[in-house]
């Protein structure tokens, strides 16, 4: 086989799924990664990638399929690059997620484990998600097997998602199956209106275009709010479709529109403008209620986020006494949802934004012994802090997914607080961080957590208690 040649190989066996969802067979001494497949297929592949000791490529040909597979819900299915596990059965799912932490945490973090909690499975599989964002496009995504069709190819344009690895492609979306209503008729009324009224949809590659992004959220308490991006500042347009909108769903708690000009899609540093209602929606846990505002961070999946908090708070062992740190508290979800069984909490966040939200969820539950702080998680957290605010007895901690600083580590061993609770969504880091810790701190309990069925994303709770 000539150098570079990308070969077509038959009769691959699917032997497994491995870390980040990728099913892999074993093609002579190389695996092979092959997506949308499940362990027991035997497929065609076409090679994209070739490398020394791997390589990469899709399905051509299916020539039997695994018994282990389930019918995908979706007619998007291996095509918009969400819920990639939908052919596999949601018990398979969570095996391979809780393996994939225990593999994580002795091979990477080379720690002592004890027995491994069963992992918590999401009470819903569909329509579990509070938040979708969708995408705009002059012209939709043509999968492989539309353009090599003969017939005449229909690129009108599309409102859905982008296709993976490629940054300037969107499937138009029918229905998504992960948010329950008014998720799908509020972007399909926005669709019908634009080309009923010929607004244009962005263009990626030129940066023009009216219609840009949406965003809707939908509060377990029934409250929905919709956030519109503009890329183009037509007052007129704007305002006749958002009344449009507001007339059809007279439900929409909160309607906001943005401008937004950059050559990217974030908005958290755009004017966020308030069109129709409130300025938040509101989301309910226990006895607690969460204010939500267009830029707020809250976790995607509602019901299955207090499965999480509370296994949080029940291995906090938290007896009333204690002074809680909790870092990287983003809105301070955790550190209001503990508060009533702690002394006090001192929550510490990057997104000066984020802090406003935390106190303001505080102030809305009565809550008088919380403090939030904002800044760079490394500089705050520092010995004059601690010596400010008090020694923490317990530290949560639920970094995003390239884990902690080294200096924030260093701060916590130094501290030593009698536990730490370390929330992650990237067992991998997760691991890195406890094997720095681990001449300090024994895990004494790990908890994976699914917070989203069909993908192969996993939240892993880690408890550490310091060694004598």
């Amino acid at each position: 086989m000539a150098r570079g040649k990308k070969p077509l190989i038959e009769n691959v066996e699917i032997k497994k799924i491995a870390a980040e969802g990728k099913s892999i067979a074993y093609i002579d001494d190389k695996v092979l990664f092959v997506p949308n497949t499940v362990p027991g297929d035997i497929v065609d592949v076409q090679v994209t990638r070739k490398r020394k000791n791997f390589m990469e490529g899709y399905v051509t040909l299916v020539r039997r399929l695994s018994s282990l597979r389930v019918e995908p819900f979706c007619g998007h299915f291996g095509v918009c690059g969400g819920c990639k596990w939908q052919n596999l059965p949601y018990s398979m799912q969570l095996e391979v997620k809780q393996q994939e932490v225990i593999d994580n945490l002795r091979r990477i973090g080379k720690v002592e484990l004890p027995p491994v909690s069963p992992i918590i499975g999401s009470p819903r599989v569909t329509e579990y998600r509070n938040k979708l964002e969708y995408t705009f496009s002059n012209r939709r995504y043509l999968s492989r097997d539309e353009i090599a069709s003969s017939g005449e190819l229909d690129a009108s344009p599309a409102v859905g998602f982008h296709v993976p690895g490629l940054f300037d492609k969107v499937v138009a979306i029918d229905r998504c199956h992960l948010q329950p209503s008014p998720s799908n008729e509020v972007r399909d009324f926005i669709r019908d209106h634009a080309l009923r009224h010929g607004l244009s949809f962005y263009d990626i590659r030129t940066h023009t275009g009216f219609l840009r992004t949406l965003i809707v959220r939908t509060a377990s308490t029934g409250e929905v709010m919709v956030i519109l991006s503009l890329g183009e500042d037509r007052p007129d347009k704007r305002d006749e479709l958002l009344g449009a909108l507001v007339n059809r769903f007279p439900e929409i708690t909160s309607l906001f529109y943005v401008l937004n000009e950059k050559l990217n899609d974030t908005i958290t540093d755009r004017e966020t403008v308030l069109f129709h209602g409130r300025d938040h929606i509101i989301e309910r846990m226990e006895n607690l209620q969460f204010k939500i505002g267009p830029k707020s961070f809250y976790q995607t999946n509602s019901e299955q986020a207090y499965n999480l908090y509370a296994r949080v708070r029940e291995l906090a062992a938290l007896t009333g006494t204690e002074t809680v740190y909790d870092l990287y508290t983003g809105t301070g979800t955790i550190a209001n949802f503990l508060a009533r069984r702690a002394a006090r909490v001192v929550g510490i966040e990057y997104v000066p934004e984020a802090i406003d939200d935390a106190r303001a969820n505080s102030a809305l539950n009565g809550i008088g012994n919380t403090a939030f702080f904002a800044g760079d998680m490394k500089d705050v957290l520092s010995d004059d802090f601690i010596t400010a605010h008090g020694h923490p007895d317990v530290v949560i901690t639920d970094p995003p997914r390239a884990g902690m600083h080294p200096d924030v580590v260093a701060t916590i061993l130094r501290t030593a607080p009698s536990r730490v609770v370390y929330v992650s969504c990237n067992s991998a880091t997760q691991a890195r961080d406890l094997a720095l810790m681990d001449s300090a701190y024994r895990v004494a309990a790990v908890q994976p957590v699914d917070m989203f069925p069909h993908t192969h994303h996993v939240e892993n709770i880690v408890l550490l208690q310091r060694r004598n």
